[in-house]
């Protein structure tokens, strides 16, 4: 079996020019959204309730952050599934696949609050 890295030696080895904000962002969702596990997927943080992945940071290209809503895998033909962003944060590619993308740490730092409310209510609605 191939060994997984835990994601402090993932974070720990990461060399990205917005490592910082990748760090930032990571105590954020953890500290909004009690209970919600982390493990490394598609080679960056992804977090969710149990084995259920709901929120991955995307680490490429390097010149941004993002994150991507999501409900699994692939997109799920689910009518009946809604999600309110009053904030306008993500851009949605689908009804259950959204992508929010910052700029570094800063920018981070100015919608902590917004991301806050988000990815918490991403993480239950899913």
């Amino acid at each position: 079996m191939p060994h997984t890295p835990s994601v402090d030696d993932y974070l720990s080895s990461l060399q990205h020019p917005h490592a910082d904000a990748v760090l930032l962002l990571r105590s954020l969702i953890l500290d909004a959204v009690p209970g919600v596990t982390e493990r490394i997927k598609w080679n960056a943080p992804s977090f969710g309730l149990g084995d259920d992945d709901r929120i991955t940071m995307r680490l490429q290209p390097r010149d941004r952050l993002q994150l991507i809503l999501h409900r699994g895998a692939a997109v799920k033909d689910d009518a009946s599934f809604s999600f309110e962003d009053p904030h306008g944060l993500a851009q949605w590619r689908t009804r259950d696949r959204g992508v929010i993308t910052l700029s570094g740490r800063a920018d981070v730092e100015e919608r902590r609050e917004v991301l806050s409310d988000i990815l918490c209510r991403w993480i239950h609605a899913t």
